[in-house]
């Protein structure tokens, strides 16, 4: 995480000094995701801002899965997890956990709090509870079983460990108040029966502990000091508070800060919907490059310097607020200026003729790498008679300020010739086929040649050299709000794909991860799923221009 994020002075910042004065380094954090789906954009944030810190003043980051609800998690989300915060640069060294890890303390903890009269065995069915709570004008319900003997509790949620009841027939909940202001604190629900084979205990338990139970209680089984989430668990920080206050064995007290999500336009975040998408086969896995997901993103060729670049410039703060996806953009176009190679690729080819070139010619250019960063170093480009070039390149009736190929107008051939257009041949269709040209040999580039200038370079192939491959081009996965429930699988936008694309031969040898500039096309990667040597497909990672103006 760069250290300018000590200069944003936010509250976190402030809180973490207030707690730890001169011993900041003594911060211990974590990241805590549910294995249930794969991480996306908006988790980013959250392992920048739990790594970042704990890196800024020295002290150290746990990875802790929270898997307590084993009916939705796997372990295939746990490999995934494990690989995008690698992916991203983050280093928890040793301290991997799981919250099934404390199955055995969590139980222990709420036999004692059975036995402080802080906690009891209730029959109600889920909907009776719910009904039971209240609203947020009316206080809840008391349980016909919230008076029930200590002994009896115990005994109860003793054969709930042993599987004598039934999912359903019985829950342990938390003794507060059911006239709390905070719905979450009247009497929550902190164990529940779940006949469920776990991806990490097997069948060694039929009851869970609750998330907003086992949570804080991991996090003071870690001895963690600040457990940093987003907002919407600030309503659930008093339960929080109670569950690490009344367990009572604990030296290290977490102080939980939440700060707001992040939130992208036309894009879908959240885990429900992108796993309705997924399941539904509306996309192409968990890692299809239209989606947010950083497995997706790293299909689509983003950098995980520029991931981490646009979470430090967002900020943090406590105001929800959306931020214009062209940001993340920006910052992914920004870090690969400085590290792609810039080709040659034709992406709409039609043919250009050179007619006073020898047919059976065949020279080597040599261009340069990238034109601001010499030490890229240079590569050889066959060029001979006929070449692909970009169908937009021509125009039959072109206007004045249009400076590419016309009849009678000259243009420069990237790092060759000058070529001046004589002609054109269109099939019956009226569609342009091949565009006619004479070249001027004396102005072969770096040749010496006379040094008058054209207004207009365009780049192109070499048609007996070239390698056929595909591109697919992605528009915003939404248009709308991505968290209407109603329209959200409506507005999915299929991306183009792009059948008859020319490269220059140099592309031949591309790698799964090497990203590349195409020349006015974008910046562009192998798509790792779908490309297989002799039959390339490549991602658009990125356009070359933005509407975001950065501040």
């Amino acid at each position: 995480m760069p250290e300018r994020l000590d200069a944003t002075g936010s509250f976190i910042h402030h809180h973490i000094r207030a707690d730890l004065g001169v011993d900041t380094h003594k911060i211990h954090t974590r990241f805590p995701p549910e294995p249930n789906g794969y991480l996306h954009i908006g988790h980013a944030k959250g392992i920048c801002i739990n790594f970042g810190m704990a890196k800024l003043y020295g002290g150290k980051c746990n990875l802790r899965f929270d898997d307590t609800n084993p009916t939705k998690e796997d372990v295939e989300f746990v490999n995934a997890i494990i690989e995008d915060i690698k992916w991203l640069g983050f280093d928890w060294e040793e301290r991997m956990y799981y919250a099934s890890d404390y199955f055995e303390r969590l139980y222990e903890i709420a036999v004692a709090l059975i036995e402080k009269g802080k906690a009891y065995v209730c029959d109600l069915t889920a909907d009776d509870v719910h009904s039971y709570r209240g609203t947020l004008s009316q206080p809840g319900k008391l349980s016909p079983y919230r008076d029930r003997p200590i002994d009896e509790n115990l005994d109860l949620f003793e054969r709930m460990r042993a599987g004598e009841f039934p999912n359903g027939a019985r829950t342990l909940r938390a003794k507060i108040d059911m006239s709390s202001p905070n719905i979450n604190m009247r009497d929550p629900v902190i164990y529940r029966i779940s006949h469920t084979t776990h991806h990490n205990t097997g069948d060694a338990w039929c009851i869970y502990p609750m998330y907003d139970y086992a949570h804080p209680l991991g996090d003071a089984i870690e001895g963690i000091t600040h457990s940093m989430c987003s907002l919407e668990f600030e309503d659930h920080r008093p339960l929080y508070d109670w569950c690490v206050r009344e367990a009572g064995c604990f030296d290290i007290i977490p102080r939980q800060i939440e700060f707001a999500k992040l939130r992208l336009t036309n894009t879908i975040m959240g885990k429900r919907y992108l796993k309705a998408l997924v399941d539904k086969g509306g996309v192409d896995g968990w890692d299809d490059p239209r989606l947010a997901t950083l497995c997706g993103l790293r299909r689509r060729g983003y950098t995980p310097a520029a991931i981490r670049e646009f979470c430090d410039s967002v900020g943090v703060a406590k105001a929800e607020s959306m931020v214009d996806y062209a940001q993340l953009e920006h910052f992914v176009r920004e870090d690969l200026k400085s590290q792609s190679k810039v080709v040659m690729a034709v992406l709409d080819p039609v043919k250009l003729v050179i007619t006073n070139y020898p047919e059976d010619q065949t020279e080597t250019m040599t261009i340069e790498n990238h034109s601001e960063m010499e030490e890229m170093g240079t590569r050889e480009v066959p060029f001979c008679r006929e070449l692909y070039i970009e169908r937009e390149d021509f125009m039959e009736d072109a206007p004045s300020k249009f400076h590419r190929l016309t009849p009678g107008r000259e243009v420069r051939l990237k790092g060759a010739y000058f070529v001046t257009c004589t002609g054109f041949v269109k099939d019956d269709a009226g569609l342009v086929t091949e565009v006619h040209c004479t070249y001027d040999p004396e102005t072969r580039s770096g040749s010496g040649f006379d040094g008058r200038k054209v207004k207009g370079t365009i780049h192109w192939v070499s048609a007996k050299h070239s390698i056929p491959a595909q591109a697919r081009l992605f528009e915003p996965l939404a248009f709308d709000d991505p968290s209407s429930e109603s329209g959200y699988r409506d507005n999915l936008n299929s991306m183009q794909l792009l059948e008859n694309i020319q490269l220059e031969p140099s592309l031949q040898s591309a790698a799964i991860g090497d990203r590349f500039q195409f020349i006015r096309n974008g910046y562009f990667c192998l798509d790792s799923k779908h490309s297989k040597p002799g039959s390339l497909v490549f991602n658009r990672t990125v356009a070359l221009k933005s509407s975001y103006k950065p501040s």
